[in-house]
C-alpha cells in the first residue's frame, strides 16, 4: 500500500484499524500469557519443594546416591506437568506435542540402547542395594571397594590402590560377591603336619592359637578336626569366625603364629613328599 497517495483521513483509519487490530489480539492473549507465566512460577516452586521433599526423605536412610536421583525424576516429572498445562493455555492439542515426544523418546532410546541397560541396571542397583559404598565386592570381572554408585557406572578401588569404573549392565549382569554384607565371616586354619606327630599336641596347640586371640568370636564356637589324610601330611584345621573388619589380619596373624608355634612344639609342616621305587631290569643277554 502507497501511504503516500492516502489523505490524512485515510491514513488515520488504517492506523485505527492497526491499533485496534493489535488491542484486539492483546486482549485474546493477555489473560493466556498471564496464566502461561503464573502456571511457570508457581510449576517451578512446586518441583523445587517436590524436589527437597523427595530426597530428604530418601536421604533418611543414607541413600544418598539414591536421593539424588528420585529427587531428579521428581522434579522433572513435575515440570513436565507444568509444560502440558502452559501448553493448554494457548489452546495446543497436547496430544500431538506428547505423541510428537514419544517418538522422539524411542528413537533415542533405541540410538542410546547401551547407556539406557547402564541406567536401568543402575536403577536396579540403587534400589536391591546387594552392596553400598565402602563395601568390598567381586563381580566376575571387576572387583574392589565401592567408591560410588552412579548411574552409569561403579567406581571402585581395587585392593592395589587403582581407580577402576565399571559399567552398571557388566556388575548387574555378573555374580556379585559382598565380602562386606555381614558382619562375621569364617576363616579355616589349616596347618599340615607329619604322620609321626603327634595328633593331640597338634589340634591343641591350634586351639591355644584361636582361642588366645581376642578377634575370634566365641560365638559360633571354634571347631576344630582332622579335615584329611593327605600324600605328604595329616592336615588340621581350626574353623573360627571373626569380624568382618578383622577378617583380613586376623587371618593373616593367626596362620604365622601356627607356623611358629607348631616350631616351638617341635610339631613338623612337612613338604610335600614322593617315594620313588627303582627297579633293575634284568640283562636279556646274560
Amino acid at each position: 500500500m502507497n501511504f503516500d497517495s492516502l489523505d490524512p483521513a485515510q491514513l488515520g483509519a488504517a492506523t485505527s484499524n492497526a491499533f485496534a487490530m493489535m488491542a484486539g489480539l492483546v486482549t485474546a492473549y493477555a489473560f493466556s500469557v498471564i496464566g502461561a507465566i503464573i502456571i511457570l512460577v508457581i510449576g517451578f516452586w512446586i518441583a523445587k519443594k517436590v524436589k527437597n521433599a523427595v530426597f530428604r526423605l530418601v536421604n533418611r536412610k543414607g541413600e544418598t546416591t539414591l536421593a539424588h536421583f528420585l529427587a531428579g525424576v521428581a522434579r522433572y516429572a513435575v515440570l513436565t506437568i507444568v509444560l502440558v498445562m502452559v501448553l493448554q493455555q494457548f489452546g495446543i492439542q497436547t496430544a500431538s506435542v506428547i505423541a510428537a515426544l514419544g517418538a522422539a523418546g524411542l528413537a533415542i532410546g533405541l540410538a542410546l540402547q547401551g547407556t539406557l541397560q547402564n541406567i536401568a541396571a543402575g536403577v536396579m542397583l540403587l534400589f536391591l542395594r546387594p552392596f553400598k559404598i565402602g563395601d568390598y565386592i567381586d563381580t566376575g570381572s571387576a572387583s574392589g571397594t565401592v567408591q560410588e554408585i552412579g548411574l552409569f557406572a561403579t567406581e571402585l578401588k581395587t585392593i592395589d590402590g587403582l581407580y577402576l569404573l565399571a559399567p552398571n549392565s557388566s556388575v548387574w549382569g555378573s555374580e556379585i560377591t559382598n565380602y562386606s554384607y555381614h558382619t562375621k565371616r569364617r576363616f579355616d586354619l589349616t596347618v599340615g603336619i607329619g604322620y609321626d606327630d603327634d595328633i593331640d599336641l597338634a589340634m591343641n596347640t591350634l586351639e591355644e592359637i584361636v582361642r588366645t586371640d581376642s578377634r575370634v568370636l566365641d560365638d559360633p564356637e571354634p571347631f576344630l578336626f582332622v579335615s584329611n589324610l593327605g600324600d605328604s601330611a595329616v592336615e588340621v584345621v581350626a574353623r573360627i569366625w571373626i569380624p568382618t573388619s578383622d577378617w583380613w589380619p586376623t587371618s593373616r596373624d593367626l596362620t604365622k603364629k601356627a607356623k611358629q608355634t607348631f616350631d616351638e612344639k617341635g610339631l613338623s609342616i612337612p613338604f610335600p613328599q614322593r617315594d620313588l621305587h627303582i627297579y633293575k631290569a634284568e640283562d636279556p643277554t646274560a
